[in-house]
């Protein structure tokens, strides 16, 4: 009887401990691809800028300076 016990006893403690390391994984998962994100965030911004200066796209900045300027104000407003 005592062995049966310890055996529902040992299995309960493992499926817990099952789910502590996959709510584990997926908390380490999520956060580096927050980090992988913003790294790729930080590098494709300014490159895009660079791109587009290069390419011609001043006249494109212009429009989007714009529109960026207009949602800032807006912001600042609101608060």
């Amino acid at each position: 009887m005592i062995e049966i016990i310890f055996e529902i006893a040992v299995t309960v403690l493992f499926v817990w401990l099952f789910f502590k390391a996959l709510k584990l994984t997926f908390k380490i998962t999520w956060g580096i691809t927050k980090f992988i994100a913003i790294v790729l965030f930080t590098i494709a911004i300014p490159a895009l800028i660079v791109c587009l200066l290069f390419a011609g796209g001043a006249f494109l900045l212009l429009p989007l300076a714009l529109i960026i300027g207009a949602v800032g104000l807006l912001k600042k407003c609101t608060l």
